[in-house]
C-alpha cells in the first residue's frame, strides 16, 4: 500500500462535501486510496454482482441499507443510483456520505453532469508519481522505469511489467471497450490503439490514422474519445493566446503511462528501448505525464500545453503561472549540450523576466545561460506548484 499526495485533500474535501468522486482507469488506485482514507467507511463494489442487482432493481432500498459514510466502488456499474445520490445531497437534513469511485469518465461525466453537477468533487486518481514510489523499489535506471511504468500493483506485488500489461490490455479490450461501444472488430480496435501509440508526441491526426486502420475519419475520433475518457491517452493543447504569433494549434497525442506505452509498441527490454526510434519521445511522454501526475495529485487541474509555431520555434511543455509561461525543454540524452537551449533562448525574448528549463536523462542538477538543468528523477523541482487551474 502506497501513500497517495491526494490522500489529505479528499479528507479535507470529504468533510464540506456529501459526495466524493476518484476517478481514474482500472488499477490505479482508486480503491486502495479510499479505504485508505475513509478506514471506517462500508465498502461495497458495484462489480460483485448480488451488489449491482440490488443496485440495479431497487435502488432506494438499496442507499437506504448501507451506512451513513459508504464507499460505492466503480458506480458507472449501477446508473440507476445517481438520482437517488441528488435526493440525498439535497436534503440537508440527510447525514448519510458517500464516496464514489468510478473508471470511466465518459459514462460518469454523462450522469454527473445529468444529476449532480454542482454537487459532487472530483479528484482524478492516475497511477503513481515518480515520489510515491519508494526509492527502496523503484528503478535507478530511466530505460527500466519507462518500461516497468508507474501503476502500483506492479511494485506492491513485485510483478513482472511485460506480463502484467498484456493482462491489463486484454483485459481493456475484452471488458471495458465492449461496454463503452458497440467494437466488432476487436482487433481493428487494437491496431488503432497501437498507431496512436506509435504516434505520441505528435500533433493528432485522426484522418491519417483512421486511413491507416481502414475506418472513416469520424470512427477514429470516437475511438480516441474513448481512449481519453478511459484514461489511456491524453492530449496537450497548444497555447496559442499571447504574443500575436501564428502558432500551431492542433494537440499533441500522449499516454498516461510509459509501461503501457511501451507494451503496444512491443518493447520488452531495456535493451530494445535503449535502442528504440520513440526513445526520445517515450521519455517526453514520461515527463508530461508526470508532471500531470503531480497536478492531479495536488487536487488540481492542469495547465500545461505545448508550444510551436510556424517558423519552427517549439517548446515541449508550457507551465501558465498566473500572466507567465514558463517553458520546458525535455531531452532524452544523458549528457548536456549548450544547443538544448535554443528554443528557450528564443522564447526568452518573448518573456524576458522569465527562465526556462530542460529536463534530461542526466543525473546532476545545474544551471546554464540563466536556465535550470533538471535531471529526470528530479521532477518535483519544476514550478508546478504555481499552475493556474
Amino acid at each position: 500500500m502506497f501513500d497517495r499526495d491526494l490522500e489529505d485533500k479528499i479528507k479535507s474535501t470529504s468533510r464540506k462535501y456529501k459526495l466524493i468522486a476518484l476517478i481514474g482507469p482500472r488499477q490505479s488506485g482508486k480503491t486502495t486510496l479510499a479505504k485508505k482514507a475513509f478506514p471506517k467507511h462500508g465498502y461495497f463494489s458495484l462489480e460483485n454482482p448480488d451488489v449491482k442487482f440490488r443496485a440495479h432493481n431497487d435502488p432506494r432500498s438499496f442507499l437506504e441499507s448501507l451506512p451513513k459514510e459508504s464507499i460505492l466502488d466503480e458506480i458507472q456499474n449501477a446508473p440507476e443510483l445517481f438520482s437517488y445520490l441528488q435526493e440525498i445531497v439535497d436534503d440537508k437534513e440527510d447525514p448519510r456520505r458517500f464516496v464514489l469511485t468510478g473508471s470511466n469518465s465518459f459514462q460518469l461525466n454523462e450522469k454527473i453532469s445529468q444529476s449532480l453537477a454542482g454537487r459532487i468533487r472530483i479528484f482524478t486518481v492516475l497511477p503513481l508519481t515518480l515520489n510515491e514510489i519508494p526509492l527502496s523499489i523503484r528503478p535507478n535506471d530511466i530505460n527500466q522505469l519507462l518500461v516497468t511504468g508507474f501503476y502500483p500493483r506492479i511494485y506492491d506485488e513485485d510483478l513482472g511489467a511485460n506480463e502484467w500489461f498484456e493482462s491489463y490490455y486484454q483485459t481493456y479490450l475484452q471488458k471495458d471497450i465492449k461496454s463503452i461501444i458497440n467494437v466488432s472488430d476487436t482487433n481493428q480496435f487494437d491496431r488503432f490503439v497501437r498507431l496512436c501509440a506509435g504516434r505520441i508526441g505528435g500533433l493528432t491526426d485522426y484522418s491519417a490514422i483512421a486511413s491507416d486502420v481502414g475506418v472513416a475519419q469520424p470512427t477514429a475520433v470516437r475511438w480516441a474519445s474513448v481512449l481519453e475518457s478511459s484514461f489511456i491517452t491524453f492530449r496537450l493543447a497548444p497555447h496559442f493566446n499571447n504574443f500575436g504569433k501564428r502558432l500551431v494549434k492542433s494537440p499533441k497525442l500522449y499516454f498516461y503511462d510509459t509501461g503501457l506505452l511501451c507494451q503496444l509498441l512491443r518493447i520488452k527490454t531495456i535493451d530494445q528501448l535503449d535502442v528504440h526510434p520513440l526513445r526520445g519521445p517515450i521519455f517526453e511522454n514520461f515527463v508530461i505525464a508526470e508532471c500531470i501526475k503531480q497536478v492531479f495529485s495536488a487536487g488540481e487541474q492542469p495547465g500545461l500545453y505545448f508550444w510551436r509555431d510556424q517558423h519552427g520555434h517549439e517548446i515541449d511543455l508550457i507551465i501558465e503561472s498566473g500572466h507567465s509561461l514558463i517553458p520546458v525543454e525535455i531531452k532524452s540524452g544523458a549528457t548536456f549540450h549548450p544547443n538544448w537551449l535554443t528554443n528557450l533562448n528564443w522564447f526568452s525574448k518573448l518573456q524576458p523576466e522569465v527562465s526556462g528549463y530542460v529536463v534530461y536523462g542526466g543525473t546532476q542538477p545545474f544551471q546554464h545561460q540563466g536556465h535550470k538543468i533538471v535531471p529526470w528523477h528530479n521532477l518535483n523541482s519544476l514550478p508546478l506548484q504555481t499552475v493556474a487551474p
